[in-house]
């Protein structure tokens, strides 16, 4: 525990690296990594079919702000991060779930600058949510707007610490700088709104393997375990060995949590990967990308 300890000191005090060349090819091009993934989410004690969406892609981002700049150029704050957006929708009975994960990451070749922002929105048919972190100094500041009177509106100062959010990022820009061991995390935004847990630090096992073909049939692909021995939840993470080490599946386990402690496991399992920059296709005809990905049209 020392001698990670001290790791984990070590690699924060070191000046970030610029990114390769390699990195610069594929994630300065102008084109965004968009990945569509079929879903089992695990909801109110059940298994819901569904589709989840990855997309990875680099932006100019307002360091003072925590914003994308419109004028990258004439900004004195600039800096380079990766952003992933992380979508997913189901349908419980008669009422569908939609849910967003953004996280904004400097890029940096040691992992060692902190996640800038953090959000997350969940819509269905009883309301909506939204939970923001924020870093300000050595603190994050997280805020949730809920719909729930147990909860309402909140907000309050934590202490920066590793996100398991960002750690998504970190394995895209260079899993070797994954944090490994015992280690406190601030959990998931996701799943907090989905367990209705508030915005506190778990101790964490960490671990970095190769995968096993239970969900990807890839031998060469790698797995990254996170295990909150606290709360029985354990997230599994399969990518690419190679760079730019394409997410290729998940699946979390944790309590059900209504009335019961059976296990439930919620899987997303890769379908297509393609590279666009989306934002230029708007048009209805565009929207045969979605059959590039198998994803439901809405039209």
């Amino acid at each position: 525990m020392l001698l990670l300890s001290v790791f984990i000191m070590f690699s924060c005090n070191q000046k970030a690296v610029p990114p390769s060349e390699e990195f610069k090819k594929i994630w300065y091009a102008g084109k965004a990594e968009l990945s569509s993934f079929t879903l089992q989410q695990a909801r109110y004690g059940e298994i819901r079919n569904g589709e989840a969406v990855l997309i990875f892609v680099t932006e100019d981002f307002s360091n003072k702000k925590l914003v994308k700049l419109d004028e990258p150029d004439k900004a004195g704050d600039k800096v380079r991060v990766l952003k992933m957006n992380m979508t997913k929708k189901f349908v419980t009975g008669i009422y569908p779930y939609s849910m967003m994960l953004s996280v904004f990451t400097p890029v940096s070749k040691t992992g060692t600058e902190k996640t800038l922002k953090a959000d997350c929105t969940s819509q269905e048919w009883c309301g909506h949510t939204f939970s923001k972190l924020k870093l300000s100094g050595n603190s994050y500041q997280w805020q949730l707007h809920s719909y729930f009177e147990n909860e309402g509106e909140q907000d309050k100062k934590v202490d920066a610490m590793f996100l398991e959010d960002e750690l998504w990022n970190h394995i895209r820009m260079n899993p070797s700088t994954l944090p490994q061991g015992k280690v406190s995390l601030l959990p998931g935004l996701l799943w907090q709104r989905l367990s209705h847990s508030g915005m506190q630090k778990e101790e964490a096992v960490l671990s970095l393997s190769k995968a096993d073909t239970f969900l990807i049939q890839d031998n060469s692909a790698q797995l990254y375990t996170i295990h909150y021995p606290a709360a029985q939840r354990t997230l599994q993470i399969y990518f690419e060995n190679d760079f730019p080490h394409r997410i290729l599946a998940w699946q979390e386990t944790y309590p059900d949590g209504f009335g019961n402690k059976r296990m439930l496991t919620t899987k997303a399992v890769l379908k297509k990967t393609i590279w666009l920059d989306y934002w230029k296709h708007n048009a209805t005809a565009d929207s045969t990308y979605l059959d590039s990905l198998q994803l439901m049209r809405y039209e």
